[in-house]
């Protein structure tokens, strides 16, 4: 008995022992798939990792920390009260009040009618719509040109599908006496040079992140030319839509001649109506297209925000165009702070780049000399080095540029770093306040 009364005792530890040794065994062989190889770092882990240990006033992530309309709120909490059926499954490609409510706003935006069953896909945020167009229409050995600076994820989406991201950089030029995210331009010559016989897609953003610029119409018509001249796709990532500023006008390039039949529109209900966290997008383009995408949509996304944010699009139908509209006065807001944002940082020494649309600016911080004392941020560039010096040593949050380039252009752009103006005026004052102290030394 004393035999078997020490084994039990023993048993729990030889049982972990058996599972540790049996999980060697079987990792032994490589876990990563290949086509992930290079694909794990991720820029908002880190940040947002930066901002939780040192809880900094965060002017880095892109969010608003202030609330929805309340329109917004009242039809989720109408929802919520709606009945059984509410708390239930819904529609896997999306809601169909939601749909439907999409189709005819954006009919008569795009100029085409839109069919809500077989145009329209409702995705879990920007990311699965992204990642539902590139597994769709990617192949290997594809090409895809990716427009810069870009949102991360757009490279390594085209990577998993073993297509190759190529890149072409929006350059500034001498514009204004203000320097603007409109004097950022992309060369018509370096786009079409690009352009192999494998090249099956171009992706743009606009309004971008972080720069901000809204593309004109003759720029995206000339896009819009050579997608037609090479049958290549368009992922045109339009998160910002409706916030542009000094007159600045958001065109689809879906809407021009011959491209409605190749392109993927992404949108979103949480930069829409200020609600980042309801993660709800959508993803417009023809039947054709979306009978492949649609294939990777697959996910019942949470009723409740799609029956609030039909309810949303339903009142904007109404009063679009009017002062009443949310799409009004939004950006009207956001332009004053947007303007006190740029004073501030013109104030201490950085030069702010005016952006057309958006939630950012970026500011140039080459002037300033910073005397860097971390030894851990020795080997990175030189916008990390002063944010993460600026989080740490300040307590103000922010995020470096070059991350949004790839490494063959990044260098360019290591002067930058981007802020976040959609937050409450108390929190731009107290970004004021921090910068202002550092400017006098103390």
């Amino acid at each position: 008995m004393g035999i078997i009364r020490n084994l039990a005792s023993h048993f729990p530890a030889v049982c972990k022992s058996l599972i540790r040794n049996h999980h060697k065994i079987v990792m032994s062989r490589p876990v990563q798939a290949r086509r992930t190889a290079g694909v794990d770092k991720n820029l908002w882990v880190e940040f947002t990792q930066l901002a939780a240990d040192y809880k900094p006033v965060n002017l880095g992530q892109g969010f608003p920390d202030f609330s929805p309309p309340q329109f917004v709120q009242d039809a989720f909490c109408k929802a919520v009260c709606g009945g059984p059926s509410m708390h239930q499954y819904t529609r896997a490609f999306g809601h169909p009040p939601l749909v439907k409510s999409l189709a005819k706003f954006f009919s008569r935006i795009v100029g085409c009618e839109i069919d809500p069953l077989e145009d329209v896909l409702v995705t879990v945020g920007a990311y699965q719509a992204l990642f539902c167009a590139f597994q769709a229409l990617v192949d290997e050995g594809d090409e895809v040109i990716i427009i810069e600076p870009f949102f991360d994820c757009y490279q390594p989406m085209v990577k998993m599908t073993g297509g190759k991201a190529v890149y072409v950089p929006l350059r500034p030029v001498c514009g204004s006496s203000i320097p603007s995210s409109g004097d950022w331009v992309l060369s018509a010559e370096e786009l079409a040079s690009k352009i192999t016989a494998r090249t099956k897609a171009i992706v743009i953003n606009t309004p971008n992140n972080p720069i901000g610029k809204v593309y004109k119409t003759e720029e995206l018509q000339m896009i819009a030319d050579l997608c037609i001249k090479h049958n290549m796709l368009c992922i045109s990532d339009e998160v910002y839509e409706w916030l542009t500023y000094d007159g600045a006008k958001h065109v689809k390039i879906a809407s021009l001649p011959g491209m409605w039949e190749r392109t993927i529109t992404v949108g979103s209900a949480g930069k829409t109506f200020s609600a980042t966290g309801w993660k709800l997008c959508r993803l417009i383009t023809s039947t054709t297209l979306f009978l492949f995408i649609s294939y990777f949509g697959l996910v019942t996304h949470a009723r409740l925000q799609q029956e609030a944010v039909a309810q949303g699009f339903e009142r904007e139908y109404e009063l679009f165009g009017t002062p009443e509209s949310y799409f009004q006065q939004l950006p009207a807001m956001l332009h004053l702070k947007r303007k006190k944002l740029a004073s501030c940082l013109e104030g201490v020494g950085l030069q702010p780049v005016m952006p057309e649309g958006g939630y950012f600016m970026i500011a140039d911080i080459s002037s300033v000399k910073v005397d860097f004392n971390d030894e851990s941020t020795k080997d990175e560039p030189p916008d990390f080095r002063f944010v993460k010096w600026l989080t740490k040593e300040k307590g103000l949050g922010t995020i470096p540029v070059s991350a949004f380039y790839s490494p063959e252009h990044s260098k360019e752009f290591d002067k930058y770093i981007r802020f976040c103006f959609v937050k409450e005026d108390s929190t731009l004052d107290a970004a004021e306040d921090i910068l202002r102290k550092w400017s006098k030394g103390e």
